[in-house]
């Protein structure tokens, strides 16, 4: 009885602590569900509403490009417009009224060719005065000249008179000596005799020097006089040369273009008229972004497509000065230009900078134009973020940009426009 009563007083008390513990388990169920829940919407929270500086965009949006190495091709393309090789123009050298015209625009011309006639009753008359006035100093100089050769004549003529005179004198002396040795002449005459023939030689002596004093001078002032006929020979030329410019004449062989003059017209001195173009000789003039001007320079070879045809050039001139972003070149056909070129077309150019050689590369995409390939995107790990990054770029081509540094091969990057979102610093991803 001692035993049965024992374990009558003791069973109970079990059982009623297990259903303590099992009622305290169901009041707390709730609380850790909720706790949870609030763990997940928290990381939800994190995940999809972008803090500071961030903002969420649909991954969907974004263009996503895996960074590779890859060949890369350095060259620039530009859109090249047939010119001719060369352009002479033709300026109004004279002022007037078109008189007649002798070519029109478009005609194929020879150098010296008439083009037209221009009129200047004025131009005619001024001429006219000047080249009274030139030839009559033109006459003035060549009589003095003549003068001066004159001159030089009588004192030649002089000077032989008096050599002469001279020879007879010292002849008569001779004759005179050998008489008076013989007592046939007196003492004052083959005095007379001496002194003729000492007068004559004292003659002939001055007349020499005074003639290579005045010789001399005549000379001098001959080259002066010649000289001056000479530029007085030139004013005359240029004075018909201002009359002759009224006739507007093609200064080379080609085509005429721009050619607009019409009869009745007047045309002021020093104005364009028209202008002369090579046929059948060309180049292409590109415009080639700013961001090349340090690496295009002259020689570099380019290649032009048209038609499914390639035509093979190099860089002839380049122009520095930048206009709306670019800059101007000149590129020369290889052999000449071909038949198939004519004047106005445009063809497809690519100007070869470098080799082809592999690299770090990225397309060049929408990015490049908002960062200046100086940062970009770098999505993270599970694709949930984008970071912003620094990078640095060089090359560029149309497909693709070189990276120098910044960018591993297969990290992932956001190549696609940064419209919207090129101020942030994180992109959040959903």
């Amino acid at each position: 009885m001692d035993q049965s009563t024992t374990v009558a007083a003791f069973d109970p008390a079990p059982s009623m602590d297990r259903r303590i513990e099992k009622t305290r388990f169901r009041k707390l169920a709730p609380f850790a569900a909720g706790a949870a829940l609030l763990l997940a919407l928290a990381g939800a929270w994190l995940a999809f509403v972008p803090g500071a500086g961030a903002k969420a965009v649909e991954a969907s949006s974004l263009e996503i490009t895996e960074v590779r190495r890859a060949p890369f091709q350095d060259y620039v393309p530009a859109r090249g417009q047939v010119a001719p090789l060369q352009s002479v123009y033709i300026d109004a050298i004279e002022g007037g009224q078109v008189a007649r015209l002798a070519a029109a625009d478009g005609d194929l011309v020879q150098a010296g060719g008439l083009l037209a006639v221009l009129a200047n009753p004025r131009l005619e008359r001024e001429v006219g005065a000047r080249e009274a006035d030139v030839t009559g100093r033109m006459s003035d100089v060549r009589g003095q000249v003549l003068q001066l050769q004159r001159s030089g004549f009588d004192r030649e003529r002089e000077l032989n008179q008096a050599r002469f005179d001279l020879l007879r004198a010292e002849q008569n002396l001779q004759v005179r000596t050998r008489l008076h040795e013989k007592g046939i002449v007196s003492d004052v005459e083959l005095k007379t005799v001496t002194d003729e023939a000492a007068h004559q030689r004292a003659r002939v002596q001055a007349l020499q020097s005074g003639g290579a004093r005045e010789a001399g001078m005549a000379r001098t002032q001959t080259a002066e006089m010649r000289a001056t006929l000479a530029q007085l020979e030139e004013n005359l030329v240029a004075v018909r040369r201002s009359l002759e410019a009224l006739q507007v004449r093609a200064p080379t062989t080609g085509r005429l273009t721009a050619f607009d003059l019409q009869p009745g017209q007047t045309v002021q001195a020093g104005q364009r008229v028209g202008q002369i173009d090579t046929e059948g000789a060309y180049k292409l003039i590109a415009q080639i972004d700013e961001f090349y001007l340090g690496r295009v320079s002259l020689g570099q070879p380019a290649l032009a497509r048209r038609d499914g045809r390639t035509y093979r050039l190099t860089v002839s001139r380049i122009f520095p000065q930048v206009r709306d972003g670019a800059f101007q070149v000149e590129l020369a056909f290889a052999g000449g230009a071909p038949e198939a070129v004519k004047r106005g077309q445009t063809l497809d150019v690519e100007v070869t900078l470098g080799d082809t050689r592999p690299a770090l590369v990225l397309p060049n995409g929408a990015f490049v134009e908002a960062t200046g390939g100086n940062w970009i995107f770098v999505v993270a790990p599970g694709g949930r973020r984008a970071e912003r990054r620094a990078i640095r770029t060089g090359r560029r081509n149309p497909h693709q940009v070189e990276v120098l540094g910044g960018l591993k091969p297969g990290e992932r990057v956001v190549t696609s426009t940064y419209d919207g979102f090129a101020k942030q610093t994180r992109l959040v991803l959903h």
